[in-house]
């Protein structure tokens, strides 16, 4: 690959997965539409033009600009391919894509041999069509000759080929299509960075370093240098560059960070095996012993790419890459970190590779693409600009901060920041970094240094709901915190630069060093003990995070808390008490959040009126309070698995309520009749709460998005739906003992999954169930005592009202009772995709006129069934196993599995792997 486009895959796509090239009037209605439908049912998002509704004979930009937005292109090489000019107009684009956007191609020969697209014959269908062309454009057009080596080019790359001669089912050749597209898809380029100033050079010369020429010897390459020069973006782009060269990838990023974590170094390994066997069953790691064992077992035979970052120590390098046997001739390791020590402790081939820091030129390029990003019209003095170039010392980190932080602002704040510049002791860089935090409002400072002390790299969700609860604007914050690139947000998580993290610790601990009693926030573990044990208390902390691997004692002196009138979040896990402990503990009543599973305690809050807005106490020995008078703040509750709890709390004390989460607690018994109208109540979580039994009779929660029952084995009823409720997206009833669903259950009208699992018990289902005009699952499977489905009963008083299932895309009524299905002749499932009617004992199928989206249907093990008509549509999948009554089925339109007779032999077998993707 050429250096210019060593990072241009980094940027991630946003446009289509995939893009289908073919000859409609060839394959659209057969071998194309499975093919398509296969790749949607996959979860693969598809392009596919309407070749139809083409006008003229200009390619269209859209058309363009979706190819060079796919990740993939997928083209059918059929008979009459090269007559159409925009087949050729596409192929010639796909191929350049795949030169100058890295674009994957893959070609099948759909009845066509490679060697007549390669190379066509005279009176064949392709030199046939290129000489038409010819004639038309003339035999010496550019246009043409360009048309002619895109053939030649696809032609000769690796795809898939089917002929008749070979009676190869089509379904196994999409199956296989499939496989691969999705194989390639989690083999995506990395994103590298916004701006990967000074980057493709640098991968240049790390690639001469690689000697990838080389097959026969491992090689281990060291990217070493100090914190913010760029070692991870180099490694990605490297990545980018080389990584489908090999038969297996990895890129494990934040080796040092995530190895603290419980089973750390396990995780890694697991992490490692999962990426570069993608597709392949990987065996669960138990200890870093056993995970060497499957890395060199599973990899010794493979040419594999692993990219190890930010490693800082030589146990790491150990568990995860200690010798050259372990991986295949001609693989190579990258190891990104600040020692170079590291690289030695193995006895790997190494060559070591000190990064270096950006020129003159390409740190003022970064430094503009960040200040002044969207062409802004202020004009700032080259002298302020180099002045700030001189602060930053050309670190790519310090420059993107820095830039960031002086966007839009105009000179006179540019003079003030270098004047602040200016103070700082022998240029230290956290301090250049410190400048953009000192720039931040007080509500994104507090942000800041939470996610600094404890929640980088948790769920974006969590960090928001905690710290709303303590009172912060955290929706502008956060986002003010990513302009400023202090944070980012990676897939569903928070990270930032762990530079920026040990600034951000350091402003905690500045002026107080040795005494973490002044500190605002407490982090380790040695500080929080100490703290937590002294009889005074501290008044300067507002949080306390501790998180241990394992559960540790700790003395509590029942005043540590009280004293902490600034105390306002507290998360305390696997901190366990020793035997001198009191048994209570008093905690401040400025408390907002407080999170302690486990809890050894019986906590106390002062009186008066409390602060707090989230109370996650589960796992333990927890005395709910009569009353929660005092509590009128509290929006999230979890007191799952207290075994010790026996009554819910009445909810009318908490009108703010929006979660409560009451999973697992074994001895709970009735649930208070308050939360039948809860005005706030949004999720409600009862599920394996198995001596339930008393549930209000009437549920009118307006705001109740979620509820909860599964496994409340003792619950017989459920409850009256009186009115309307807009809010309920989701029902979930398995294993319950509810024996029929009341009619007025037609008031859940946003609802969307309805699962009844295994309610054995269940006789009836009303008829309004027709009237869920939202409803996508409905699951019924192991309802044994369900002896029959409901026809669609419209209410002749009100003919206005709609009923059926317009939204309905999956219905699993495995193994109940049913002794006919025909209501599923009606119109009430237009959109029906899979369809489990597996161990019922109806006799005969009918027709399914309607279901002209049917793509999965199962009727296996039903004992009675003698008969199997024509489906409508193209139903790609039938699965018929251990029907034994079955005689009579239609002509092999569909693929089948299972069916047998002295008519037809069995069908190509699909992987019950296939299966999952619509199981519920």
């Amino acid at each position: 690959m050429a250096a210019a486009s060593s990072s241009s895959s980094s940027q991630t796509r946003k446009g289509c997965q995939v893009f289908l090239s073919f000859r409609g009037a060839d394959v659209r209605n057969s071998f194309l539409s499975h093919l398509y439908k296969d790749l949607d049912r996959s979860g693969i998002y598809t392009y596919i033009d309407s070749e139809e509704l083409r006008m003229g004979e200009e390619i269209s930009s859209t058309l363009m600009k979706a190819i060079e937005e796919s990740r993939i292109a997928i083209v059918v090489f059929s008979e009459d391919y090269a007559s159409s000019t925009w087949c050729l107009e596409e192929v010639a684009k796909i191929m350049d894509c795949k030169v100058k956007n890295d674009l994957i191609v893959f070609p099948v020969f759909y009845k066509m041999e490679p060697r007549e697209v390669r190379t066509p014959r005279d009176e064949q269908s392709y030199a046939k069509a290129m000489a038409d062309h010819e004639k038309k454009f003339g035999k010496d057009s550019e246009k043409v000759k360009i048309w002619k080596k895109a053939l030649f080019d696809a032609a000769n790359l690796s795809g898939r080929e089917f002929t008749v001669k070979e009676n190869v089912p089509e379904a196994r050749l999409i199956q296989e299509i499939v496989a691969e597209t999705m194989t390639q898809l989690a083999r995506a380029p990395l994103d590298v960075a916004e701006f990967p100033t000074g980057i493709d050079s640098r991968a240049e010369e790390v690639k001469a370093k690689l000697k990838l020429q080389s097959k026969d010897d491992v090689l281990m390459v060291g990217l070493c240098g100090q914190g913010g020069i760029g070692k991870t973006t180099l490694a990605k782009a490297i990545y980018n560059a080389i990584f489908r060269d090999f038969q297996g990838s990895c890129f494990l990023e934040r080796v040092r960070e995530n190895s603290k974590n419980l089973d750390g170094l396990v995780h890694l390994q697991e992490q490692l095996l999962s990426q570069v066997l993608l597709g392949k069953n990987i065996e669960r790691v138990f200890g870093v012993d056993r995970g060497r064992q499957l890395i060199e077992e599973r990899l010794c035979k493979k040419r594999v790419l692993v990219i190890l970052d930010d490693v800082d120590n030589s146990d790491q390098l150990s568990a995860l890459a200690r010798s050259c046997e372990w991986f295949g001739k001609g693989s190579r390791i990258i190891v990104t970190t600040r020692d170079t020590q590291v690289l030695t402790s193995q006895g790997l081939p190494h060559h070591p590779y000190p990064v270096k820091v950006l020129n003159d030129d390409e740190a003022l390029k970064l430094f503009r693409n960040y200040a002044f990003r969207g062409n802004q019209e202020t004009e700032i003095s080259s002298t302020s600009v180099d002045g700030v170039l001189k602060y930053a010392q050309c670190l790519p980190l310090a420059l993107k901060v820095l830039g960031s932080f002086l966007c839009h602002r105009g000179e006179s704040e540019w003079q003030d920041t270098l004047e602040q510049l200016a103070k700082i002791p022998k240029k230290e860089i956290s301090e250049v970094l410190k400048v953009s935090y000192d720039g931040l409002e007080g509500n994104e400072k507090e942000i800041f240094l939470d996610i600094v002390c404890y929640f980088k790299g948790r769920s974006t969700k969590y960090i928001k709901k905690v710290l709303n609860s303590c009172g912060f604007n955290t929706t502008i914050g956060v986002r003010i915190l990513i302009e400023r690139s202090l944070i980012s947000e990676e897939g569903e998580t928070l990270q930032m630069h762990d530079s920026i993290q040990s600034m951000g610790m350091e402003i905690v601990r500045e002026g107080c060093h040795n005494d973490p009693g002044k500190y605002s926030r407490l982090w380790l573990q040695e500080d929080v003990f100490e703290v937590i044990s002294r009889e005074e208390g501290t008044e300067h902390a507002e949080a306390i995070f501790l998180e241990l691997q394992e559960p540790e004692e700790a003395y509590f002196s029942p005043e540590a808390f009280k004293k902490m009138q600034k105390l306002r979040l507290l998360v305390l896990v696997n901190v366990d008490k020793d035997n001198s402990s009191p048994d209570s503990i008093h905690l401040p009543k400025a408390l907002m959040w407080c999170q302690w599973p486990n809890c050894p305690l019986v906590p106390e809050f002062s009186k008066g009126p409390k602060k707090l807005v989230g109370l996650d106490m589960r796992k333990s020995k927890i005395k709910v309070p009569e009353q929660f008078k005092d509590f009128k703040k509290l929006k999230f509750i979890n007191y799952s698995e207290c075994e010790s709890l026996i009554h819910m709390p009445d909810l009318k004390c908490i009108p703010d309520l929006e979660e409560l989460d009451l999973h697992g607690c074994k001895n709970l018994e009735h649930a208070h009749e308050s939360l039948a109208d809860h005005n706030n109540l949004q999720l409600l979580n009862l599920s394996g709460c198995s001596k339930l039994h008393d549930f209000p009779k009437m549920l009118r929660s307006k705001k109740l998005q979620l509820l909860n029952l599964n496994l409340c084995s003792k619950l017989e009823s459920f409850p009256e739906i009186p009115d309307k409720m807009e809010g309920l997206r989701g029902l979930y009833l398995i294993g319950t003992s509810i024996e029929k669903l009341p009619k007025s259950i037609e008031n859940l009208v946003s609802l969307e999954e309805m699962d009844l699992r295994y309610c054995t018990k269940l006789r009836i289902l009303p008829s309004s169930i027709y009237r869920f005009q939202n409803l996508e699952r409905l699951i019924l499977e192991g309802c044994s005592g369900l002896v029959e489905f409901p026809k669609n009963g419209e209410d002749p008083k009100d003919p206005h009202t709609k009923t059926g299932f317009p939204k309905l895309y999956v219905l699993n009524l495995r193994g109940c009772n049913l002794s006919k299905v025909d209501f599923l002749e009606s119109s009430c499932f237009p959109v029906l995709r899979a369809l489990y009617l597996l161990g019922n004992n109806f006799a005969t199928l009918p027709t399914c006129g309607q279901l002209h989206n049917l793509l999965w249907l199962d009727v296996s093990h039903t004992q009675q069934l003698q008969e199997i008509p024509k489906m409508p549509g193209q139903l790609p999948r039938l699965y018929a196993i251990g029907c034994e009554s079955l005689s009579k089925f239609p002509p092999d339109t569909f693929e089948v599995q299972g069916i047998s007779s002295q008519n037809r032999l069995p069908s190509y077998s699909t992987s019950r792997r296939d299966a999952s993707i619509f199981a519920p």
